[in-house]
């Protein structure tokens, strides 16, 4: 299997243009994955703190695409888009992720969800085109801690919402 795999170890040939971010989510991996596979979820949870997201277009299928602006809290729009390269239900997700489809700079991102006890582990493992590019969204865009949040919103999205029905 290639580097960028589902088996890709942190010392793996891609390590030094990885972020890989991971959370206990304390719900059924079957529901952690329901939160990515619906829009009607993802659009509520996705995107670090302060943000909120439009979706234009959503089809969740090998192929398909996530078409969406993230609005930050400061106004700014960012234009997005997210193609679903591997889809294997409620293991793992694959996705390629750029402003556009044919986006030089689009990266991957590979989603592994495990049991863990009654719990879920997520992982998310990103694979930048290069080292620089990585570091670039690190020191500029935040993305450790963007990543760490949207996890973080994941998770209080299936516990509050899809587990207990409260509204956030």
């Amino acid at each position: 299997m290639a580097a960028t795999g589902w088996d890709a170890s942190p010392q793996s040939a891609t390590a030094d243009r990885e972020i890989v971010i991971s959370r206990v989510i304390d719900a059924p991996r079957e529901l952690v994955f329901e939160a990515f596979t619906e829009v009607r979820h993802l659009s509520r949870w996705w995107g670090p703190d302060g943000f909120t997201t439009t979706t234009r277009a959503f089809e969740f299928r090998v192929g398909g695409d996530w078409d969406f602006v993230m609005h930050g809290p400061d106004g700014t729009d960012y234009q997005e888009w997210i193609s679903w390269t591997e889809i294997k239900p409620p293991e793992r997700i694959a996705l390629l992720h750029g402003e556009s489809r044919g986006d030089a700079n689009a990266f991957e991102s590979f989603l592994t969800f495990a049991p863990d006890g009654a719990a879920t582990r997520i992982e998310m493992r990103t694979v930048f085109p290069t080292r620089e590019m990585r570091d670039e969204v690190v020191e500029k865009y935040h993305a450790i801690e963007g990543g760490q949040q949207t996890l973080s919103n994941l998770a209080a999205y299936v516990t509050d919402v899809l587990l207990n029905g409260v509204e956030t």
